[in-house]
């Protein structure tokens, strides 16, 4: 069992508020067996894949539609009471839990992909709906959805925290994909932003403003977002390097070359032996890029071939190709899978997972002196990152029981994030704020900018109902 973890310096104003017993009367009366109290429940929604403990939330709403969303919300405002929109639980920064108590709305069963316009590329799609899921679901259609961010995250997630992933360097983040949104604001009531249209200077840009606030300005109920067509040719590959060093070094001269990649993505030497134990591969352990090419097969052959001269400059080596579909998914299902191998490597552990994102240029000095860090720490990591964009990822491995493992990891990723920012970077290059980086988010942005995201929060949501607690304190 995890010891719990005190969230006081985290949310300096939490504070579980009650849940009258009139509010979960109303609810059972309305949702009937769509509505739980059991502690099992309640404590599946209750928990993320962060390392943080907290209460479960009062009861669970299984929404099934807009309606479902707009009546629960409606419930919970007039008491007062605390709303946590929940997906399939896969964030890493305790955006799931209750931290003030109240009521988490499950938007799983709200999984219909409602409309495809192939000829305008977009889809529109329920917040339940998974990536796999429409994936799979518009693959007849000859588009795909690039979004990636390794687990198999609802589409109403990924929204909410901004999410972007593995083909983010080449097809950008969910803020360059949301195109409109139906939101069920603080009140209950419903709200479109946005239309099909691939622009607009109608108003205020509150598709936005929604993508990336973490459920702390309203439910999203309906997502539209932009497709692709699927690439003539693919190819994977990886290759194999002497020193993180040099495979950072190949991936900065890469993208400053402009080489349209459609994914580069690191794995230390750790985090090979964990793959490999895990999914039973064989990688080389040495660090390794693992690359993905998009396009015609001349412009695919031609991409992995100048890459392939540029990693040989800096030492690259065992360049391993992979064009079938079944041994891209080998490669690609085992770097999704790294976060599981390294849980598993250390029987009991949890892990903090750091998001910092820095300009290309800045990447080496950054990456590079944290690993020294890292290392001298003696405290087991694993490291992964879509260094195409400067985004990488250590995991602290930590035992829940040892209070010194804890401070050593907070420690390490303290410094990490300060030197990130000094490097004119950022806290979360796709994780988002949640319960973890709120005081990094005011060294970023600035007291004034954060105020300025109070003034929002209030003027939206004045009962502080909508997920309170996250991203910054009132």
């Amino acid at each position: 069992m995890n010891a719990p973890t005190d969230l006081s310096h985290l949310v300096p104003d939490i504070r579980l508020r009650d849940v009258p017993q009139a509010l979960l009367d109303a609810l059972k009366a309305r949702f009937g067996a769509q509505y739980s109290t059991a502690m099992a429940v309640r404590e599946q929604h209750g928990r993320d894949e962060s390392s943080f403990v907290a209460p479960p939330p009062a009861a669970v709403v299984f929404a099934e539609s807009t309606r479902d969303v707009a009546d629960a919300v409606r419930l919970a405002s007039r008491f007062e009471v605390p709303v946590i929109p929940f997906g399939v639980g896969s964030s890493l920064e305790g955006h799931l839990l209750a931290v003030q108590g109240g009521i988490s709305i499950d938007l799983t069963r709200m999984n219909k992909v409602l409309s495809v316009n192939a000829d305008d590329l977009t889809v529109t799609v329920q917040p339940g709906v998974t990536r796999k899921q429409l994936n799979d679901e518009i693959k007849s259609t000859g588009l795909f959805f690039p979004i990636d961010p390794g687990a198999d995250a609802t589409i109403g997630g990924m929204s909410a925290t901004r999410a972007s992933g593995t083909n983010a360097v080449r097809y950008g983040t969910m803020r360059e994909n949301v195109l409109s949104l139906e939101v069920v604001t603080a009140d209950g009531e419903v709200i479109r932003t946005g239309t099909r249209a691939k622009k607009s200077s109608a108003g205020y840009d509150l598709t936005r403003l929604f993508i990336g606030s973490e459920g702390t300005l309203g439910v999203i109920t309906e997502i539209t977002v932009r497709l692709y067509p699927l690439p003539e040719a693919i190819s994977a590959a990886v290759c194999s390097f002497p020193s993180i060093e040099a495979a950072v070094r190949t991936t900065i001269q890469v993208i400053q070359l402009g080489v349209p990649i459609a994914r580069v993505e690191l794995i230390d030497v750790n985090t090979v032996r964990m793959v490999n134990a895990h999914s039973k591969l064989g990688l080389r352990e040495e660090p390794m890029l693992l690359m993905e090419f998009h396009g015609s097969p001349a412009g695919v052959k031609e991409q992995a071939e100048l890459v392939q001269e540029i990693a040989s400059e800096h030492g690259g080596k065992a360049f391993e190709w992979a064009t079938t579909p079944e041994e891209r998914t080998r490669l690609w299902t085992a770097r999704h899978n790294a976060y599981f191998a390294a849980i598993q490597s250390r029987p009991g552990c949890r892990a903090i997972s750091t998001d910092t994102c820095v300009p290309i240029s800045r990447l080496a000095d950054c990456l590079l002196d944290s690993v020294k860090e890292a290392d001298e720490s003696g405290l087991p990591y694993f490291l992964v990152g879509h260094v195409g964009d400067g985004n990488f990822h250590f995991g602290y491995l930590l035992d829940p029981n040892k209070p010194e493992e804890r401070e050593l990891a907070e420690k390490l990723n303290h410094q990490l994030v300060m030197r990130a920012l000094r490097l004119e970077g950022t806290c979360t290059g796709e994780h988002g704020i949640g319960l973890h980086k709120m005081e990094f988010l005011v060294t970023e942005t600035g007291a004034g900018a954060v105020d300025m995201m109070r003034t929002i929060k209030r003027a939206l949501d004045p009962k502080n109902i909508m997920n309170p607690g996250k991203i910054f304190s009132l």
